[in-house]
Formats: C-alpha cells, structure tokens, sequence
C-alpha cells in the first residue's frame, strides 16, 4: 500500500537533500579552494558576505523545509511501517538530521560566527583564516557526503 502523503516528501526531502548536497559539493570542491588564493582579507570578506547572505531566502528555506520533511519521514517510517522502506526512510532522515543539519548548527556556525568577528587585516587572521578554511571545508565535506546518502535513502524508498 502507498501512501501519497510519503511519496510526495520523500520526493520533496530527495530533492531538498540533493539541492543542498550540490551546494555544498560546491563549496568543498572549489568555492573554499578559490577564496584560499584570495589575499586573507579578500577570502575573509568574501566569506563573510556569504555567511550574511546564505541565511536569506531560499537558500535558508529549503535548508529548514528539508529538515521539517525529514522529520516527518521518520514519523511516518515508525507510523506506517513497512520493513525496509522505513529503515530506508529513517536512515535518509537520520542521515539528514544528523550529518546535515546538526553538523551545521554544531560545526559550520559557530566558525562562521567566529569568522564574523575576525578583521581580515589583522596579523592574528592569516593564522585563523588558514585554520577555518581546513575546519570548514572537513565539515562541509560530512554536510556534503550525508546530504547526498539521505537523497539516496529516500530515493531508494520510493522504489
């Protein structure tokens, strides 16, 4: 039996999880490399006026939709469940959920914050641009391989 309520955010989480996993692919593969050749001030700058503009619409809304999605596939997986689909469905969420949006609120902002605060053109920020471009770049690297395991799992879900 399908339900059409699961089909259509195991769709909408899919697509969520994969929008976000090509952002972040992104950045992993080039943006972080490209703002590493920049002058520190310049990298810091540039980072700092993505920080500021990421957390508008609709990047901040697909990031908060797909959260809210993957916690509604875990309640359903439990309410309806049907063996393997839902360790599939739970599993995205999980993926999502923890390596995703967790490792984002834990890691990522809190260096962002930290970044905010820094003066590019200080003697301190060569030392603390270098350090937060590796510590990003390992997290996001996580934000990236979970993003697309969980569009993965709710995918395979569907089939």
């Amino acid at each position: 039996m399908t339900y059409p309520i699961t089909n259509i955010a195991l769709i909408a989480a899919a697509l969520g999880s994969g929008l976000l996993a090509g952002v972040y692919f992104a950045f992993s593969t080039f943006i972080m490399q490209a703002f590493a050749r920049l002058t520190v001030d310049q990298g810091v700058a540039a980072m700092q006026s993505i920080n500021t503009t990421i957390v508008r619409l609709p990047f901040i809304v697909l990031f908060l939709l797909t959260a809210a999605l993957s916690v509604l596939i875990a309640v359903l997986a439990i309410v309806y469940w049907r063996g393997g689909i839902s360790i599939l469905m739970i599993a995205g969420a999980a993926l999502y959920l923890v390596a995703s949006l967790l490792s984002t609120m834990v890691f990522n902002v809190p260096l962002n914050d930290a970044l905010d605060k820094l003066d590019g053109r200080t003697a301190e920020a060569a030392q603390l641009w270098s350090t937060y471009l590796t510590d990003w770049t390992r997290w996001n690297h996580v934000r990236t391989v979970a993003s697309l395991l969980a569009a993965c799992a709710f995918v395979r879900a569907l089939f």
